[in-house]
């Protein structure tokens, strides 16, 4: 390698060097996405509000549940009462869903949830009505309690978030705890003229023995509001929940891990699962003893090909394709007078009558015969042009003599 090839490879070598180190030490972007789970640590998970639990419900125990609702609820203790938190973006019970937490809630226990949406089953038992005012351009939305017990602060919410309210509610079993206030005329080109517009957001809805307390701004509980100076928005809402177990839900999660292999339902399953994992685990321990007790492959090989006959297929084509007879003729007299020089060791300078005896006494030919070829041999010898027919005549003499 020359001196101008290794200093344009050390270049490129520096430029590749360079550009991993960058990507190495480049901060990593953060994830806006919601997640609303107890383990995420991005703006919008819920890892801090989980790890808080303990203080805002102190004494009590805190259960995180990864199945539906509907399996924690029938398996629970019913001798005691507990509270249920869901918590995520966009709340979508099914029917069996929703009559279970119904149930659970009649029967004296709480719920808490914050979502946009509560979906069609609860709602519409609820007697509940949710509206979102979606704009073009994110508008700083304020929220706040309605209880004097609490300051009377207003606490921003700037990212992330629209104005979601409750635009219906049942005012014989409901009651508002909390307001958001928004911009109702907020649109592409702001309003030097609108006015905020004050709305319920958090309202606890008397059902059965129980309650639902039930907040339209999820993303309040996230790990990003709870660091800007919300926490105490947060604590003050948990207050209304009487000192009992909380069920934390990790399954009704838009951030939640989703198997998507065929094997989940037996993953899921911890009799199956141990059993897959044994059935593998004997499965190599098997195919590693098996394969040490069997005999190395034997290696096919594939014999040559004889390509004697394709030549002579190739070779006749040419000269049929050329019609050149009178050179074809001349090989074939030269290869035959050569084959009687080796194998009968006798003169063909010279083909007279003693070459026609020899020949016949030593390759056991009637003399008839071998006079009749050579004489053949002589006369296409001295003939200056040759037809089609004289090698076809000259061919079946030629293999009438090698049988």
């Amino acid at each position: 390698m020359d001196k101008r090839s290794k200093i344009i490879l050390g270049l490129f070598l520096a430029v590749l060097i360079g550009i991993i180190v960058t990507e190495i030490v480049r901060p990593k972007p953060l994830n806006w996405r919601p997640s609303y789970t107890s383990s995420d640590k991005i703006p919008f998970g819920c890892y801090i509000l989980f790890n808080e639990l303990p203080n805002l419900f102190p004494g009590q125990k805190i259960h995180a549940t990864n199945e539906s609702l509907y399996n924690i609820l029938v398996a629970r203790d019913t001798t005691s009462a507990s509270n249920y938190l869901l918590i995520n973006d966009f709340l979508d019970l099914d029917k069996q869903e929703a009559n279970q937490l119904l149930q659970y809630v009649h029967a004296g226990n709480d719920s808490f949830i914050a979502a946009s949406n509560f979906g069609t089953y609860l709602a519409d038992t609820l007697n509940i009505e949710v509206e979102t005012q979606y704009s073009v351009k994110e508008d700083t939305v304020l929220i706040d309690l309605t209880n004097n017990s609490f300051s009377k602060q207003n606490y921003s919410l700037t990212r992330g978030i629209y104005s979601t309210y409750f635009s219906s509610v049942d005012t014989l079993n409901t009651s508002v705890l909390g307001h958001i206030s928004y911009d109702s005329e907020k649109g592409l080109i702001p309003s030097e003229s609108s006015k905020k517009t004050k709305s319920p957001n958090f309202v606890k809805v008397k059902f059965g023995k129980g309650n639902f307390y039930l907040n339209t701004t999820p993303q309040t509980f996230t790990n990003y509001y709870m660091l800007k100076g919300n926490k105490d928005y947060v604590a003050n809402t948990f207050s209304y929940l009487k000192d009992m177990d909380v069920y934390w839900d990790n399954y009704k999660k838009t951030g939640r891990i989703v198997i998507d292999s065929p094997m989940r339902f037996i993953l899921n399953q911890v009799s199956l699962k141990w059993a897959y994992y044994l059935s593998m685990v004997g499965l190599i321990i098997f195919i590693i003893f098996k394969a040490k007790r069997e005999q190395r492959i034997i290696p096919v090989i594939t014999p040559l090909e004889n390509s004697s006959i394709e030549f002579a297929k190739t070779v006749g084509g040419l000269y049929y394709e050329h019609r050149d007879y009178t050179d074809l003729i001349v090989k074939k007299i030269n290869y035959f007078l050569e084959q009687i020089r080796s194998n009968y060791h006798l003169n063909t300078e010279a083909i007279n009558e003693k070459t026609a005896r020899d020949l016949a006494v030593r390759s056991d030919k009637p003399l008839s015969e071998v006079k009749d070829l050579l004489d053949m041999i002589v006369h296409l010898k001295n003939k200056k042009h040759h037809s089609e027919q004289d090698v076809i005549q000259l061919n079946k003499k030629l293999n009438q003599f090698k049988k």
